[in-house]
């Protein structure tokens, strides 16, 4: 039997679940995980802290210069925090400032380790014509050098980002952010959410990573404007740094609250089965990485059975459209969500809920035999040469 495939994993925030789905996907594949990360709240994710993960330091939301000082003293110190970890096989940057801590890393260890950028959001400072956003691209262009694998959860990314400002030549492992089941289908996965009945509100749940403020106060005026035939449920972890007064707000709306955050995957059926949609809409970097992602929403929602609403013209809307699924809005306005809902009754919600239960399993789940293909596709990355280095 081959020996575990070592990877060391650096990340941007120890405190995001999502970090926790990957090492769990990692370990299920026959991984070894040593993980290394900054934090962006108090505490780690539940599930890690068994790890010992390697704490880099705190960072904050919307911080991008005390995040690049944060990142210049971990490579200061990296060596020191690294000196008991056993040389890894592989090295994954999770993020632009992660991958620069890879390179550092495998300068440590004086080996050639492959590195493998993971990079599932493209920040708005990446995009622009000026001269910090032209250095930011510079530097990822030379940081990406060192990759020879790109790690990404969009074809968008690819299509619209990478390949068009010719960022990263690198082979690309395209991992959707599925919901993970390891264990087989849970017994309540498709349990049956009833029509309103008597009066009772339609419900859409919007849960994940909170951070469209657009988003928050559209759907405050939808559910003002149906007059309690709408509620609007929120999960997840808001991103308090984007919103006024995020929890005032929301407890001044009386169609609308927040029910804290939740565990991916051990509550999703629970959660998902409160509510009628899924708000699959993020306008946080309208055009630009909110038109290119698949959220995580997406995939839970409809794993669950929830039918998703999506903007039509963005890479969610067009996936849902391949597949005839879902409520496809025009534009973000209430009028454009009050016509979404004209004349809707309990025998459409049915017909689009059986239209999202009847799609294939494996377009929203990952299970162990994919789990395995991520550690195999890594394992591969060990036998293959050193990328040639480009010039700058």
């Amino acid at each position: 039997m081959s020996p575990k495939l070592h990877v060391l994993y650096f990340v941007h925030d120890l405190s995001d679940p999502a970090v926790r789905r990957r090492v769990i996907m990692l370990q299920a594949g026959g991984a070894q995980v040593t993980l290394a990360g900054f934090r962006r709240a108090a505490t780690v994710v539940p599930g890690l802290e068994a790890m010992s993960p390697i704490d880099l330091g705190r960072t904050a939301d919307g911080k991008f210069a005390q995040r690049l000082v944060a990142v210049a003293k971990a490579a200061l110190s990296l060596g020191a925090k690294l000196r008991t970890v056993r040389r890894p096989d592989v090295i994954i940057g999770r993020n632009l400032e992660m991958l620069a801590l890879a390179k550092r890393a495998r300068a440590l260890f004086s080996a050639n380790i492959p590195i493998v950028y993971e990079c599932l959001d493209i920040h708005r400072l990446l995009l622009g014509q000026n001269g910090i956003s032209r250095a930011m691209r510079g530097a990822e262009r030379v940081l990406g050098r060192n990759a020879v694998l790109l790690m990404t959860s969009s074809p968008a990314f690819v299509r619209d980002y990478f390949q068009r400002f010719r960022q990263i030549d690198a082979p690309v492992a395209l991992l959707h952010n599925k919901v993970l089941e390891l264990a087989g289908e849970p017994s309540d996965v498709r349990r049956q959410v009833r029509a309103p009945q008597g009066g009772e509100p339609w419900t859409i749940g919007w849960f994940g990573a909170l951070r469209c403020r657009k988003s928050l106060e559209l759907l405050a005026a939808f559910t003002h404007r149906m007059e309690g035939r709408f509620d609007v449920v929120l999960r997840g972890r808001p991103a308090y740094s984007e919103f006024p007064d995020f929890d005032g707000f929301v407890a001044g709306q009386p169609h609308m609250r927040f029910e804290g955050g939740y565990r991916n995957p051990e509550d999703l059926a629970d959660i998902y089965g409160e509510v009628h949609f899924s708000w699959a809409i993020d306008f946080f970097e309208e055009g630009l990485n909110s038109n290119w992602l698949l959220p995580n929403r997406l995939y839970e929602g409809c794993r669950h059975g929830t039918v998703p609403i999506a903007m039509r013209g963005t890479e969610t809307g067009r996936f849902l459209a391949e597949r005839h699924l879902g409520l496809l809005l025009d534009e973000a306005s209430v009028a454009s969500v009050m016509k979404l809902f004209d004349s809707f009754d309990a025998e459409r919600y049915a017909a689009l809920r059986g239209r999202v239960l009847a799609e294939d399993r494996g377009t929203w789940v990952c299970d162990a035999r994919d789990c395995r293909a991520l550690v195999e596709r890594l394992r591969e990355l060990t036998a293959a040469p050193e990328p040639v280095m480009q010039a700058a």
